[in-house]
């Protein structure tokens, strides 16, 4: 698509894109249906990043002149009462089209809208007047943000679907909840002074011991100085990009990824590029011959039970990943939220673990298979990458809950290796129930692998298969999964459903998927309930 654009002043690059694309449908060369580049695509063949196609696609759907629909892309909004509105782009109301997304049929999927425009963010215009919110808050629609993808709160989408296969979490039952809520009511109780404490912006020195011994035993010999608390995981993915990564830096991430780093990278506007997978993770030949191209400044990889797909990087590509990154000098972030969640034997050393030079920022979730609700994950790092992480998180938080670190600092310290084995063989048993109901039930043509850990399946689905469609079914049944194409760069659509197993009760997940299967049958062959 040949777009001119002007890079010598005058209007920002993002409205000469949505200006120029808004002229097109107007003139009828871009027909109401038509289906657009993928932000990806386009910012390629305009060289320009995909912050700014994002923004122009956000403009033209303010505008209701698109439509963007879950795990398909972004379409030409259909004609409201049949007829194409011919008004020059960018007057009168803007070119808004009133309720376009109920005039088009469709809520399009797991977008966060529910019917009739009404949000399913909890908390957000519900059973609030759409005309009155539009006159109270109107003037928002306008206010420029810098949020090119958002995809990561679908995961945790808090619709009231009965089987949640979305969220890659594990039951609450299986957590050590109790004795977590013990140990802060008894710090309440008898040391309320910590409410009024900051903690050290590193974390709690006596937490950092605690993980550091935990850490050593896994292979990676650091001291607490090495280590820094976060809120998560999540919140060390953002440190690293808001401290390392800036607009057009080259990032380098598996194929499929983790929706919540795309997200984060997106907003730092780097150039974000996909390597391909196979049943040993990352193909490192690929990602090898594309650096030789595009040096990389990161890369980005959850080498062990990967998410979404399962896979584990080999013991061979994981060395041969970090002679790369010591070639180019460049940063990996290797995020470990599955590692202890081994079925028979444990994985490879981590990356880390063989790190001499500082290479590699390591990740490890404790909240994942603790207390979600916790948020606690550490960060590994050393030199002048830890010192400016740290003052990083200074700016963003001022430190984390002490209060918190210190609830969970007991259970890690003295019982988290025997829980985490019960933990293991619990799990197991959720995933070999699913294996066996997905292998006795699954219409021929789905495929996919046994994990050999974590907490999701990863389904090949036929691509007669609209997942789209498959979604809006299986919502109206009280059921919920993670579409594939949130785990890819740029949002395309993909035959690819993620599972989680561990969220439910096993009864509860049973019949769940046996209410999936005849769905899924159905919609390979076309036909509807």
């Amino acid at each position: 698509m040949h777009i001119e654009l002007s890079r010598t002043g005058g209007k920002p690059l993002p409205l000469q894109i949505s200006e120029a694309l808004g002229q097109r449908i107007a003139s009828g060369l871009l027909q109401p249906g038509m289906r657009l580049p993928s932000v990806r695509k386009l910012a390629v063949s305009l060289a320009v990043s995909q912050v700014t196609v994002s923004k122009a696609y956000a403009d033209l759907e303010r505008r209701g002149r698109i439509v963007r629909r879950h795990g398909l892309g972004c379409f030409v909004s259909p004609a409201k009462d049949g007829n194409r509105e011919d008004e020059e782009f960018g007057t009168g109301n803007g070119g808004r089209t009133g309720d376009w997304k109920r005039d088009a049929g469709s809520n399009y999927g797991n977008n966060g809208e529910g019917e009739r425009g009404q949000s399913r963010i909890p908390g957000r215009n519900t059973g609030q007047d759409k005309t009155g919110t539009r006159k109270r808050f109107g003037w928002q629609e306008d206010f420029e943000d810098y949020l090119p993808r958002a995809q990561l709160w679908r995961n945790f989408d808090y619709s009231e679907a009965e089987y949640s296969f979305h969220l890659a979490a594990i039951h609450s039952g299986l957590l050590p909840l109790k004795e977590i809520g013990e140990a802060m009511t008894m710090l309440v109780a008898k040391r309320p002074e910590l409410m009024s404490a900051y903690g050290n912006f590193q974390g709690d020195l006596e937490l950092r011991e605690v993980m550091t011994k935990h850490l050593r035993t896994r292979g990676i010999s650091l001291s607490a100085a090495s280590l820094m608390i976060t809120s998560g995981t999540q919140q060390g993915i953002d440190l690293v990009a808001r401290t390392f990564i800036g607009p057009g830096d080259a990032v380098y991430l598996e194929e499929p990824s983790y929706t919540g780093a795309i997200d984060v990278f997106a907003g730092r506007g780097a150039e974000m590029i996909s390597v391909p997978m196979d049943e040993d993770g990352m193909r490192i030949d690929l990602l090898t011959k594309l650096c030789d191209r595009r040096p990389p400044k990161l890369i980005y990889t959850v080498p062990t039970f990967q998410n979404p797909s399962g896979a584990t990087m080999s013991m061979e590509r994981r060395q041969r990943l970090l002679e790369l990154a010591r070639s180019y000098r460049c940063l990996i972030v290797e995020d470990d939220p599955f590692s202890d969640l081994y079925f028979h034997s444990p994985p490879p050393p981590s990356i880390k673990s063989m790190d001499r030079d500082g290479h590699v920022v390591y990740m490890k979730s404790f909240s994942k298979v603790l207390a979600p609700g916790c948020r606690m994950a550490c960060v590994a790092a050393e030199g002048d990458i830890l010192e400016r992480l740290t003052a990083a998180k200074a700016a963003s938080d001022l430190g984390g809950p002490l209060l918190i670190q210190l609830a969970v600092l007991p259970f890690i310290s003295d019982r988290y290796d025997a829980y985490m084995k019960g933990l293991r063989s619990a799990l197991r048993s959720r995933m070999e129930r699913a294996a066996k109901l997905l292998k006795r039930h699954a219409p021929q043509g789905v495929k996919w692998r046994l994990p050999e850990g974590g907490l999701n399946l990863w389904l090949e689905l036929p691509h007669s298969v609209h997942v789209g469609e498959l979604y809006r079914r299986a919502s109206r049944l009280g059921i919920s999964f993670l579409t594939g194409n949130v785990c890819h760069v740029g949002e395309p659509s993909t035959n690819y459903i993620r599972l989680c197993y561990a969220q439910m009760e096993e009864e509860q997940m049973e019949r769940g998927l046996l209410l999936l299967m005849p769905l899924l049958k159905e919609s390979m062959t076309g036909t509807k309930r």
